[in-house]
């Protein structure tokens, strides 16, 4: 992966990282909050041993001082040392109990003993460590104290008398704000790159070309007012998603630059993905740039484009098929353009022979003749073989893409399908892409977007049908 694809997953994952970054924080102050503080005091004891003060008795005292600290260190948790200390500040504790308390070390080559004593009560804690040294003082005058009497060769000063301390040592608020902060950063990354690993959904054209090679022909920016208005008419002529089906338009101008694909055939991997109303404003688009358009509604298990275009779908392709009326007299003119509709007619049992028959293909043939370019809206690949049986007959196949909708392993089985009839796949468009973020598909254009929609022209306006399609 490269740096900008590591820059792309946190973009769409920088709330999640943000939001597990604030828990991590607010779980260390609620910490440093919710704990009780705990005061450290400290003191510090010298050992000396007894000798007449030549240069060799002074040495050979350093070097016994020196190994007798450590043995003293850990006599300091002992009960021999704890308890004479309870019971002189009359603690109600026990020595085991007040050992987790204690802390005793030496300095390495050093006659220092170091004793330091936790306590919620700063002014205990320097009562306890005080109590502590003088028990040790006194213990270790007991212990090297000779068996047939005489004084210890060995004394403990105290050097550093306790006292209470100003500030707690416990919680340390910085350390658990830094501690939370980079839990809850680790967590927020390590849900990220979970999420980016088992999410196959395809977002964006980064996602896309991980599939498939195929041109992107296009992208559609979502718009909430069109789940209400989807039409192309609907919406201002500047807006980014009118100017998404222009850019569409050109695009497939390029893609079919040979002029052989005269029907082209849209279809998406599975239902939701937006395809009727890609192809329906493809027309629509396809039609105010000048050109004589027929849409034809081949979904014929879900029908939709007589819904969006507001016609009369009990006579269509199905009539025409079956041979109960002439495609001439099918067809319904559309808008002030050159945009005429074959709607699907009544929904039959057998949609894939329908398709499949050679009645179809003559029907396409007559088309051809008679219009620029042709648009089908075709079932879904995955669920039924419809388009796949339909791609024989026409000269391009557009695949309709739904972001944040389609997954990875769906669209290429979908174009797996294509390529093993033979299909000629012209491209692949994304809709429903947003208009910011790591997967915004934009596009410069001019004004401001903020026109007024247009109603949608009556779908039954009296003019001159200026194509007539021919029978073979």
């Amino acid at each position: 992966m490269h740096l900008r694809d590591y820059l792309r997953i946190f973009r769409r994952n920088w709330i999640l990282i943000v939001a597990s970054t604030l828990g991590g924080l607010l779980i260390g102050g609620a910490v440093t909050i919710l704990t009780k503080p705990t005061f450290t005091a400290e003191t510090q004891l010298f050992v000396a041993i007894s000798n007449s003060g030549t240069a060799q008795e002074l040495q050979q005292g350093n070097t016994f001082s020196q190994a007798r600290v450590q043995s003293y260190v850990r006599t300091v948790t002992s009960p021999i040392v704890l308890q004479p200390a309870i019971d002189s500040l009359g603690l109600t504790t026990s020595a085991e109990e007040l050992a987790t308390r204690v802390r005793a070390s030496t300095d390495p080559n050093t006659v220092l003993i170091n004793i330091s004593v936790s306590d919620q009560s700063a002014v205990q804690a320097a009562s306890t460590a005080q109590g502590i040294a003088d028990s040790l003082v006194a213990t270790v005058d007991k212990l090297e104290r000779p068996k047939n009497g005489g004084s210890s060769p060995v004394s403990l000063s105290i050097t550093k008398p306790a006292k209470a301390p100003e500030l707690p040592s416990a919680p340390n608020t910085r350390l658990n704000l830094l501690l939370g902060l980079i839990i809850g950063l680790g967590l927020g990354v390590g849900f990220t790159t979970l999420r980016t690993t088992l999410d196959n959904r395809v977002r964006g054209e980064a996602d896309l070309r991980r599939v498939t090679d195929a041109p992107l022909l296009g992208g559609i920016t979502f718009d909430q007012s069109a789940v209400g208005k989807p039409l192309l008419t609907q919406t201002a002529p500047q807006s980014p998603r009118a100017e998404s089906f222009r850019q569409l338009r050109t695009n497939l101008q390029f893609a079919n630059v040979t002029g052989n694909a005269s029907t082209v055939l849209l279809t998406s991997s599975l239902p939701g993905e937006g395809k009727s109303t890609t192809a329906t404003n493809l027309a629509i688009a396809l039609a105010q740039a000048g050109q004589t358009v027929c849409l034809v509604d081949a979904d014929l298990r879900r029908p939709m484009i007589s819904e969006y275009l507001g016609l009369d779908r009990n006579a269509g392709l199905t009539t025409a098929l079956v041979g109960q009326a002439d495609v001439n007299d099918l067809l319904q003119p559309w808008g002030e353009d050159n945009l005429y509709v074959l709607t699907s007619g009544r929904i039959p049992p057998n949609p894939s022979e329908l398709l499949g028959s050679e009645g179809m293909q003559n029907l396409l043939s007559r088309l051809e003749q008679a219009f620029d370019i042709v648009i089908i809206d075709a079932p879904p690949l995955l669920p039924v073989t419809d388009a796949a049986v339909l791609s024989q007959h026409v000269g391009g196949i557009v695949v309709v893409v739904g972001s944040h909708t389609a997954r990875a392993h769906d669209l290429e089985k979908s174009l797996s399908a294509l390529n093993l009839v033979g299909a000629n796949v012209l491209g692949v468009v994304l809709n429903r892409l947003p208009s910011k973020g790591p997967d915004a598909y934009a596009y410069t254009y001019y004004g401001t977007g903020n026109e007024p929609p247009q109603d949608p022209p009556s779908s039954r306006l009296p003019r001159r049908r200026v194509a007539t399609v021919k029978a073979n």
